[in-house]
């Protein structure tokens, strides 16, 4: 049985399945498309002599410091986006462009040297190829208990696959949509999915090539705004590799996907009359590569089509706790603690999927050796780290039938977090450790941070969570101060959980202190 199925072959799949390779993890990964990369894509142009990217194209290492690491760790060469000249506004349907000079747009920004799809080519590199299936597409995950059942669709056909885990890469309004759930996942996890848009979606982008950068040559950077109503592009840039001599300009357009599928036959003329309006008349016409996202099944959510009346909002706790006991994760860029939607975001993602299944080291022979008991005991954590909302619930609820109602989130979240202690401390307990040759320095067992670093992030998930609960609670909205947490409140409701951190710390090592003594009596 497969020990991990990953669903999506995009920048965040991908980045596990190069770390679980090097690990010598058993993995697969399934991609719907016929490519790799998801929103990551790249395309040759013959004009221009380089490739265009029509997905992502900026990272920024100031602020997003694991893609930065990932491409310098891959050997990838980056060169910083062009912002030097003129930025051109189009402010009115028949005006020309005005220019305003000095501006910096683009705070840093620095782009791949062969295209964003060259950072996806490298990972690919690190996997092998029986590990990938393309045209592979999830339509339905069954929990059995002690592993997932996956049907996929490839083709006309289907396919069945059983895995220990599965990690879901892909944004999460299309697990929503697009992949039945036996049982049906929580409400709060569906919610979750169902609210959380997909990056960048609904949106279209055009690269135009030419034979030289006629805007640099006029003193523009080519980056321009459009302003006005009946705006085609609402923002475009200089798209040319390291050296300018490719030229390009990217842009991404302003029309709703509608209007771009009621002008598709006229679109190209639009979008070439509106750079020259803004460039110049002899750069109308150029050789045009254009992706529209929100035409891509794999990518686009019906709910993403809808306007937005401002960017969504990412960070949501629910998505990066994992269900049905620590058997299906959820990944992807859309689940990232920070830079959501960005491809630093689909690192963090990666990096902490890698952390919760590294958990779980397999077996390596038979019996119940230390591996085996840290990979039980590690299993078990995650189990009770996805069940941690309702355990927390369970004590809300608890406390507001009592007649004490004061400070009842920190006191749920405190009883919570020492029922999980005290049901660990049993576990270890009962766990048949051999602790022949486990060593005790300056009073701690050689086995006592193997085992706390299972709980890394657990205290923040819980609070994550609580946080976003409270704030939807109706119960809670009658107790000021309880629904919406002030920072006092949190900073004492960490104290008495970090306290009970502590004790459960010293109380674990006591544990694997008695059992050494034991052993060598």
């Amino acid at each position: 049985m497969l020990e991990t199925a990953i669903i999506g072959g995009g920048l965040c799949g991908l980045a596990l399945a190069a770390e679980l390779e090097a690990l010598g993890r058993d993995y697969c990964v399934f991609e719907a498309r016929a490519r790799l990369g998801g929103r990551v894509l790249s395309e040759p142009s013959e004009k221009a002599a380089m490739r265009v990217d029509l997905g992502p194209t900026w990272f920024w290492p100031e602020t997003q410091p694991r893609i930065a690491k990932l491409v310098a760790d891959l050997g990838l060469a980056h060169f910083p986006q062009h912002d030097e000249g003129a930025v051109l506004r189009l402010l009115d349907f028949d005006k020309r462009a005005e220019r305003s000079d000095g501006e910096s747009v683009h705070a840093g920004a620095r782009r791949i040297v062969g295209g964003t799809a060259s950072l996806i080519e490298a990972l690919a590199a690190k996997i092998p190829a029986d590990r990938i299936r393309h045209a592979h597409v999830v339509v339905a995950i069954k929990d059995c208990g002690d592993h997932i059942k996956l049907t996929l669709r490839t083709g006309e056909a289907e396919t069945i696959v059983e895995a220990r885990r599965v990690v879901l890469a892909l944004p999460p309004r299309l697990v929503e949509q697009s992949i039945g759930f036996e049982p049906a996942l929580d409400d709060h996890l569906t919610e979750a999915l169902r609210e959380t848009a997909t990056w960048m979606a609904a949106e279209a982008k055009a690269v135009t090539a030419y034979d030289r950068p006629l805007w640099r040559e006029a003193a523009a950077s080519g980056n321009a705004y459009v302003t006005h109503q009946d705006a085609v592009f609402y923002e475009i840039f200089d798209a040319c590799d390291a050296a300018g001599t490719g030229a390009a300009l990217g842009a991404f357009l302003a029309l709703t996907p509608a209007l771009r599928e009621s002008f598709a036959v006229g679109l190209p003329m639009l979008m070439g009359n509106q750079i020259g309006q803004i460039f110049g008349p002899e750069l109308e016409q150029g050789e045009l590569h254009f992706q529209d996202w929100a035409a891509e099944p794999f990518t686009c959510a019906a709910r993403d089509l809808a306007p937005m009346a401002e960017r969504p909002l990412y960070d949501n706790p629910y998505l990066r706790q994992a269900a049905w006991g620590g058997r299906l994760l959820f990944g992807g860029s859309e689940t990232a603690g920070a830079a959501g939607g960005y491809m630093e975001g689909a690192i963090e993602a990666a990096q902490r999927l890698l952390r919760d299944i590294t958990r779980f080291a397999p077996a390596k022979e038979k019996g119940m050796a230390n591996e085996v008991a840290l990979a039980a005991f590690g299993q078990w954590t995650a189990e009770r780290q996805s069940q941690i909302l309702a355990a927390y619930r369970t004590h809300l609820n608890r406390l507001l039938a009592s007649s004490d109602k004061e400070i009842v989130t920190q006191r749920a979240m405190l009883a919570t977090m020492e029922e999980v202690f005290a049901d660990a401390l049993a576990k270890l307990g009962e766990l048949p450790f051999d602790m022949d040759g486990v060593a005790i320095a300056a009073g701690r067992s050689d086995l006592t941070p193997r085992i706390l670093q299972n709980f890394d992030g657990f205290l923040q998930s819980l609070l994550d969570c609580v946080v976003k609960f409270n704030r939807t609670s109706c119960a809670l909205s009658n107790f000021p101060g309880e629904d919406k947490l002030a920072k006092d409140y949190v900073q004492a409701i960490l104290l008495d959980l970090a306290a009970a951190w502590r004790e459960f710390c010293l109380s674990a090592n006591a544990i694997f202190v008695a059992k050494t003594q034991a052993a060598a009596a």
